[in-house]
């Protein structure tokens, strides 16, 4: 790949693809193609394929996904397995029509069974049921590393997939009806301190960047404390899903772009492939392989937010899969490790979220 190599980065305004962008800029890398989903709707077939005829990249990252929490992906089943694999269908097949010379496809690790052995090594892909709350999600990304698995099998071509744990960052989705755990846990938590602290002004202006089911900081006060409720943010009290319990692994967005990057750089797919008779998990995990409890967070997040109430849990809400630490020694082999710890972190995007 060289410096001035044509890179599409699909998704380049996400929290996955910004960071993938800025690593490319930071590396020498010049010559970067993205588009907004108002410009292109990479589920729409023939514009997808136009843009590849007219713009011809060399190298494409596809980091565009259809993404959420897990109250998304209980509510919108059928958006996360259609969109994500409408996505990939289109984005995979254009790049191997138009002889794209290297594709990244960026999956997740929730690809894995629900009760997978620990840590998570990439031979244990469908080896037993997966977590039900994202399954529909999970399919759809066992299909794209599939697909780049198939295509550089029957067609020669070096499409790498890789598949990042829990990522938190700049530029992350902060929507407490979509967004993941870490960035729901920071403005929960930033919210129950303006009610806690009688705020006003602050959590009006929160609301106005962002609002809560349409409900922004122009309503009126007993309409906005009613919202804010109902997802446990209170006054005196902040109650989260699940009973804390299970184990999570977590990664700054801006190491996954590092790793991101590194594979582009340095690794093939002839290096995954291995040489029994059958090729299969030629994909790639990437993580810190330290796991941390969901209640051990919701106190790094209390003590960067400065929040003084009360943690309250709903076991009658669902935990999620109870532990999902990847084994990251493949990686660790090639030549990649992580940076940024989640001490420094979970500050550092709480920070990021303030400014933001």
């Amino acid at each position: 790949m060289k410096k001035d190599s044509k890179i599409y980065v699909a998704g380049h305004r996400g929290l996955v693809g910004s960071a993938i962008w800025r690593q490319l800029e930071l590396k020498g890398y010049h010559n970067l193609v993205g588009r907004t989903h108002s410009e292109l709707d990479l589920m729409d077939s023939v514009a997808t394929r136009e843009f590849f005829d007219r713009e011809r990249p060399e190298v494409v990252v596809l980091a565009a996904a259809h993404v959420g929490g897990i109250m998304a992906n209980l509510r919108y089943r059928a958006d996360f397995i259609y969109r994500n694999l409408a996505i990939q269908q289109n984005v995979i097949g254009e790049s191997w029509r138009h002889g794209v010379q290297k594709l990244l496809f960026l999956g997740s690790t929730c690809i894995y069974p629900r009760h997978a052995g620990q840590p998570i090594a990439e031979d244990q892909l469908l080896t037993s049921p997966l977590e039900y709350t994202n399954e529909p999600y999970a399919i759809a990304k066992i299909a794209g590393l599939k697909m780049c698995e198939s295509f550089n099998l029957q067609y020669g071509t070096n499409y790498i997939a890789v598949m990042p744990t829990n990522l938190y960052g700049p530029r992350d989705n902060f929507n407490l009806e979509t967004s993941h755990v870490m960035p729901a846990m920071i403005r929960k938590m930033h919210l129950a301190r303006l009610l806690n602290e009688k705020r006003e002004d602050e959590l009006r202006d929160d609301l106005n960047r962002r609002p809560v089911e349409g409900i922004d900081g122009g309503d009126d006060y007993f309409t906005i404390v009613r919202t804010l409720k109902r997802y446990g943010i209170e006054e005196n009290s902040l109650t989260l899903w699940g009973t804390g319990t299970p184990l999570r692994e977590f990664l700054w967005s801006d190491d996954m772009a590092s790793a991101c990057v590194y594979c582009l750089e340095h690794i093939d797919f002839v290096q995954l492939r291995g040489t029994g008779d059958e090729t299969r998990n030629c994909h790639l995990n990437i993580g810190t392989g330290i796991e941390t409890s969901i209640a051990d967070l919701a106190s790094l997040v209390k003590k960067a937010v400065g929040y003084k109430g009360e943690i309250r849990w709903d076991s009658s809400k669902p935990d999620g899969t109870p532990r999902k630490l990847t084994d990251v020694s493949r990686l660790h082999s090639l030549g990649w490790r992580h940076t940024v710890e989640l001490e420094e972190g979970v500050p550092a995007l709480y920070r990021w979220y303030t400014g933001n």
